[in-house]
């Protein structure tokens, strides 16, 4: 076998440790706790569009599952946690997703997520702006921050208001790029407008913090009742790289486990797996989450922004074809 060498180079590899450095510099600053939690859990993700990885454990279980899932993210261990009263925390750790692999994809990807107890989605947006503007001060580079709610980067960018144009126009604003419309939703529709006409039009030097979702892609966050209602989520964009993903924490079990039951729903229709519901997160929101805000932010991503690199395998030690 002649390709055992590293897909990065030493240099990227030392500029992820200094990297970590400074995220464990960052927060223990602010007092917010590391921790570390499970990557193998009885549950998996629900969320339709994540595939989770399975495997069975051979040895005693005493009753249990023998099925466990490689988490996505560590946001339902965090959450028993913040349930429990340990305050403010983050990890820094490995995730896994299925069939994520390619140019700027890993199956295996290192993920930060963090928590702030009384804080909400705009506050947060604070919080991961400026770790990443400390980041890119690594590498000698600043950049230039704009926020946008959602419904205001549609309509500027695109002449379209995203929560009330039909399907139609929505796929009309693609233009020229063509998708088999076969089983997509008005949310499927929005996010390839995202990632086809807007994310590549997004300068290099910018970092971008878009807030307030539609209700419909609230995912794990609070709605608020607007007219109409929003999610109170944000994304963070670093030129056309996503980076980070949070919200406003819903903390209402009986609303949790209702959507969790849609995305099985959802699974068991396209003939995807459908994991075991959460049942120890959603324990842990009927004792009682405090009001908090979290964020996921994907670390390769970062370093991808920070080299100036498109490809994943540049900021790996060995990725997925090399591992």
């Amino acid at each position: 076998m002649t390709d055992w060498q590293p897909t990065a180079g030493i240099d990227a590899l030392r500029l992820r440790a200094r990297l970590y450095a400074l995220v464990r510099g960052f927060f223990a600053e602010r007092g917010v706790l590391e921790v570390e939690t499970p990557v193998l859990s009885r549950a998996g993700n629900t969320d339709p569009n994540i595939a989770s990885f399975s495997l069975e454990f051979s040895g005693r279980t005493d009753g249990a599952p023998r099925t466990r899932w490689l988490r996505t993210s560590p946001e339902y261990p965090l959450k028993r946690l913040l349930a429990a009263g340990v305050g403010d925390c983050y990890e820094l750790g490995r995730v896994f997703r299925d069939g994520e692999a390619g140019g700027r994809h890993n199956p295996e990807f290192t993920m930060l997520e963090w928590y702030r107890v009384g804080w909400d989605h705009r506050r947060l947006m604070d919080e991961a702006a400026e770790l990443v503007q400390r980041a890119l001060a690594l590498v000698g580079r600043r950049a230039a921050r704009t926020d946008t709610s959602f419904r205001a980067l549609y309509r500027e960018r695109l002449g379209l208001d995203p929560f009330t144009a039909d399907e139609a126009a929505l796929r009309a604003a693609l233009g020229e790029v063509r998708i088999a419309p076969e089983g997509l939703t008005r949310d499927d529709w929005l996010d390839l407008l995202m990632t086809h006409r807007l994310q590549p039009s997004f300068p290099s030097d910018q970092l971008l913090v878009v807030y307030d979702y539609p209700a419909s892609q609230c995912a794990l966050a609070r709605i608020r009742p607007d007219d109409p209602p929003v999610a109170e989520r944000f994304e963070l964009y670093l030129g056309p790289l996503e980076l980070a993903n949070g919200y406003h924490e819903l903390a209402d079990a009986a609303e949790q486990r209702a959507r969790f039951e849609r995305d099985r729903a959802v699974r068991a229709q396209r003939g995807q797996p459908v994991p075991p519901l959460d049942e120890a997160l959603l324990a842990a929101l009927a004792h009682g989450l405090p009001g908090c805000a979290g964020v996921a932010l994907g670390v390769d991503r970062l370093l991808m922004a920070m080299l100036g690199t498109d490809r994943i395998a540049d900021v790996l030690a060995f990725d997925f074809s090399h591992a």
